[in-house]
């Protein structure tokens, strides 16, 4: 069982995919999710996208520098809002950013941040990296290092990682897991060049997996068979 675990999401999480805002049955479904991992005990912290509020296409003409703070600010968005909803449901939780200074967020301090998982807050680490050209993937893995995650959960719409693009082809086979030099060596996709880097560099496990079956994500924590996991060696 996993104790300390770093969960990326796209905000398509929050609407459904290609609809934007939020929808009440996928934020009904992600507190149900979390819910059972918190009162596991596990140490978790969320890294979620803003995929439901704003999408590349939407900043056509802007510059890459000013596209990236407005989708880091949509992450700061969602953040508030999953912060909110999550305590509702009885999960306490913090926001903690380094590019915003409001009263309900936080600012990234590594002491604090082992004193919020010890008092059992989820932590959602919002701004992404804090520095544009820079994806939420990116923000994930440096995130999952500094909160010394033992395992980095990618949330997707697939069932893992596959020789081949499932969707396309009937014969496409799912590893169970895989080294990052075996991806590597066979090209998958399977984070943005950056956050594999650092992932691979400080031997940090991700696990890909269909965050939209039920009872997934605790089974992930658990250890069970559920998606593929990329490992040092």
């Amino acid at each position: 069982m996993y104790k300390r675990v770093l969960l990326k999401l796209s905000g398509e999480v929050l609407s459904g995919e290609s609809q934007k805002g939020f929808s009440e049955d996928h934020v009904e479904y992600l507190i149900r999710e979390i819910k059972a991992v918190s009162e596991y005990g596990v140490k978790l912290g969320i890294v979620i996208g803003a995929g439901n509020l704003f999408r590349g296409r939407d900043f056509e003409g802007l510059r890459p520098t000013i596209s990236d703070q407005i989708g880091m600010l949509g992450t700061v968005i969602n953040a508030l809002y999953l912060k909110d909803r999550f305590e509702h449901a009885g999960i306490r939780t913090v926001v903690v950013s380094q590019i915003v200074s409001l009263p309900s967020v936080k600012l990234i301090n590594y002491d604090d941040i082992d004193l919020y998982f010890d008092a059992g807050y989820v932590v959602i680490f919002a701004g992404g990296t804090s520095n544009p050209f820079f994806t939420t993937d990116t923000g994930a893995a440096l995130r999952a290092v500094e909160m010394k995650a033992e395992l980095l959960i990618k949330g997707t719409k697939v069932s893992g990682i596959y020789d081949k693009d499932p969707k396309v082809y009937n014969d496409a086979v799912k590893y169970s897991v895989i080294t990052y030099d075996e991806a590597i060596e066979k090209g998958l996709k399977i984070m943005d060049t950056e956050a594999f880097s650092i992932c691979k560099r400080y031997n940090m496990k991700i696990l890909v997996m269909n965050f939209f079956e039920n009872n997934n994500l605790i089974k992930a924590i658990r250890g069970d068979n559920v998606g593929t996991l990329v490992v040092p060696k």
